[in-house]
């Protein structure tokens, strides 16, 4: 192998010696640093429930965890069934256990709870996020029931709300009436599928196809009717549309596969209806069960707006109504009698439980969230609610600023500032400060008149533009008269 020839490496120079470093001098920072304080001990929490225990609730087993000095076994893990409950009540009641702090896991701990709150035990109900702010910790059965326990022994666990049982039966009737009422909107959904399809166009020419001509127009297609004239002389007199308009929409290819869908979308939905009549009658029997509240006042019936519709509940509610909460909730402009059954089934009548109206909105999330650091507001979105009270609420906002009337007044001039969605929220907890005040200290609902809030407004304006001016060393005063 010829190895090419390679040039000679020049001598490495020699390294310069190092400069010596001059002395660093302390800083200024370093000067005037404080010597760093020795951490003193951490406070220890006082015990305020010494007889509490804590219960880890699964569909298939309960983990109960007692103070460590009433059992040998403090921690023990029963059952699901009936027979397991009742070893955990006779358990807690050897352990002289008092109140019960437990988690709210879907609807696996009712029929502990119930059982738990029959036997004379003080129950706290607590939402999971309570237990995660609480500090990091290992994540097992064993530890989240000790932990449930020790929170609640140190009284840092608020109970969740939860009416009485005179309202929960109520309740239980009024949202199984709801289910059953979205259960048939999808069924009209499938209707005007099929129709659709059949190229029926019955929604073009009815407002409601589940209406007085709606319904009898389907009734005769499925009983064999093919004729649009004939079809469209069901027509009601006060349809907007004419028979000719209807009956030139009535012609459709009729397939039997799309005829056989309708027929079973219509049949559907004629079930849940008669489910949603059984449901009245379960709430009808419910709300003249409950005392009366309104002593000798007499009640005057709010006149309807509009007709009833096909959702409305099949019985006269207004006067069990005012008798169970001792006022008329419906003289509120957007309270309906639905919106009242709600409020009736979700929270009673007594607010007591919320020390004031703020304690009361916060609690339905109508308030705007709070998010301060370094004396600054930061910016959030809204919260979402799942409250069926808060839903409602919000509903009747919406309607409420549709109409003449003061509400409705404060919406639009709200809307105008901060826009629709934070104009829902104001109106809706304007409208749960006066529930709150009705139900809390019974007092009738005074209806104000547009002119009475429109000067208010101007009121409150003008005292703004008066100190604005002050602020600035100029004085304010009226033009004059011409």
């Amino acid at each position: 192998m010829v190895v090419p020839n390679e040039e000679p490496k020049k001598p490495a120079k020699p390294r310069k010696p190092a400069k010596p470093r001059k002395p660093t001098k302390p800083s200024k920072s370093r000067e005037r640093s404080l010597p760093v304080p020795v951490p003193a001990s951490p406070a220890t929490l006082n015990v305020i429930n010494p007889d509490a225990a804590g219960i880890d609730v699964h569909s298939n087993m309960h983990m109960v965890c007692v103070p460590a000095d009433r059992d040998a076994n403090p921690v023990r893990q029963f059952g699901a069934n009936t027979v397991d409950l009742h070893e955990i009540v006779a358990w807690l009641k050897k352990c002289r256990i008092k109140t019960v702090a437990l988690e709210s896991t879907g609807v696996y701990w009712i029929p502990l709870f119930e059982l738990l709150e029959s036997e004379g035990f003080e129950v706290h109900l607590v939402e999971p996020g309570q237990l995660s702010r609480c500090g990091a910790r290992p994540k097992t059965d064993v530890l989240d029931a000790q932990w449930i326990q020790r929170l609640h022994s140190y009284g840092l666990l608020r109970a969740s709300f939860r009416p009485p049982d005179s309202v929960l039966a109520l309740r239980a009737y009024w949202r199984q009436r709801q289910m059953q009422v979205r259960y048939a909107a999808y069924h009209v959904q499938h209707m005007q599928k099929a129709m659709e399809q059949m190229n029926v166009k019955l929604t073009e020419v009815v407002s409601d196809i589940t209406g007085l001509t709606g319904m009898l127009i389907i009734g005769a297609i499925l009983e064999g009717e093919r004729d649009p004239n004939e079809l469209a002389q069901l027509r009601h007199p006060q349809c907007h549309h004419s028979e000719e308009q209807i009956a030139l929409a009535l012609q459709g290819t009729w397939r039997p596969e799309h005829l056989f869908e309708l027929r079973q979308a219509h049949e559907l939905y004629q079930f849940h209806h008669r489910q949603i009549a059984a449901c009245d009658q379960q709430i009808e029997a419910e709300l003249a069960q409950f005392p009366n509240r309104a002593g000798e006042k007499t009640h005057t019936v709010k006149p309807r707006k509009t007709g009833h519709k096909s959702n409305d509940v099949r019985f006269e509610a207004a006067g069990p109504l005012f008798k169970a909460f001792g006022v008329d909730l419906t003289l509120i402009e957007g309270i309906d009698v639905a919106t009242a059954l709600v409020i009736l089934g979700e929270i009673g009548v007594d607010v007591s439980r919320f020390p004031t109206e703020k304690h009361f909105a916060s609690w339905l999330r109508l308030c705007p969230p709070q998010d301060e650091s370094n004396k600054t507001n930061r910016r959030r979105g809204h919260r979402k609610a799942t409250s069926r009270v808060t839903i409602a609420l919000r509903m009747a906002a919406r309607s409420v600023g549709q109409g003449m009337s003061p509400l409705g007044l404060f919406y639009r001039r709200i809307r105008s500032r901060i826009g629709g969605l934070g104009a829902v929220k104001a109106t809706a907890h304007k409208l749960a400060c006066l529930i709150y005040r009705m139900l809390k200290y019974g007092q009738e609902y005074v209806t104000q008149s547009i002119e009475e809030y429109e000067a208010k407004v101007r009121g409150n304006l003008l005292k703004g533009l008066k100190r604005k001016a002050a602020a600035l060393g100029y004085h304010l005063s009226p033009l004059p008269a011409p």
